[in-house]
């Protein structure tokens, strides 16, 4: 048995179950120490995390930044505001962000986005970084999905300064059977760039968490774009057969090629 200096067992002689799970985790696991504190890697590391994790939470969303002149073209992206008028506003009254401001109400209603079968959303939430680092590639597959299935669509924009419950609000305006809203997750130490992607059947003003269904941890090292837009389809297609979401509607087991089982 090999031990590292301040008593750790080397990673060469770590039980084979160990080793494993390190491979699939970023969690920090036996990282070790110097005498009572972390080792300087693991520190400057922790550092670095939470300071992405802080920038995350901080940023402010730049459509042309974020996705590209061309890819907000091609797509037809705008955007609209929530009642939260700064960042600061935004994280002190959580339900500023639920609601649409008037000016945005009216856009809407003059783009004609209203009596779909799906509507996608995008918000910014709680990390731009992730809405930036995901949304190009997971918004093509939902997008050409959703018409592969003879679905009509209904434009895509993005919301600045938003909270989950905006989709109460996307339901009343926009009357959509599905409203998909991804959005950026709160950042942890793991990563600061994970997607979220909650959905609602005709959501109403009344509806809560209950009424809605979440497919999360969508990034690089968790669920890629192309499994995460085969189980955000097929979670759609069983809300608008039963004619409900929420706690009672479950996700069917997708096979590998992400067709249900």
């Amino acid at each position: 048995m090999t031990l590292e200096p301040d008593g750790l067992l080397a990673d060469g002689s770590l039980p084979e179950i160990v080793r494993r799970i390190r491979a699939r985790t970023p969690a920090r696991l036996l990282a070790g120490r110097a005498g009572a504190a972390y080792r300087t890697e693991t520190q400057m590391g922790l550092r670095e995390a939470h300071a992405a994790a802080r920038d995350a939470v901080r940023a402010e969303m730049e459509l042309e930044t974020a996705f590209g002149a061309e890819f907000i073209q091609k797509w037809q992206l705008f955007d609209v505001y929530t009642r939260a008028r700064t960042k600061d506003e935004y994280l002190l009254h959580p339900d500023f962000g639920r609601n649409f401001d008037e000016a945005s109400r009216e856009k809407l209603r003059a783009f004609g986005c209203g009596g779909n079968d799906l509507q996608i959303v995008i918000g910014d939430g709680l990390s731009v970084p992730a809405v930036s680092a995901q949304v190009p590639d997971l918004l093509p597959l939902l997008r050409e999905g959703a018409e592969a299935r003879g679905w009509k669509v209904g434009r895509t924009f993005a919301i600045h300064h938003c909270r989950v419950g905006i989709l109460n609000e996307i339901g009343a305006l926009l009357e959509p059977q599905v409203a998909i809203l991804l959005i950026g997750e709160r950042p942890g130490l793991a990563t600061a760039e994970s997607l979220s992607a909650y959905m609602a059947y005709r959501p109403l003003a009344t509806h809560s968490d209950a009424n809605r269904n979440l497919i999360s941890n969508i990034h690089s090292r968790g669920l890629s774009a192309r499994a995460a837009a085969s189980r955000i389809l097929s979670l759609a297609a069983q809300m608008m057969k039963l004619r409900s979401s929420g706690y009672d509607v479950k996700e069917e087991k997708l096979l590998p090629d992400g067709d249900p089982s």
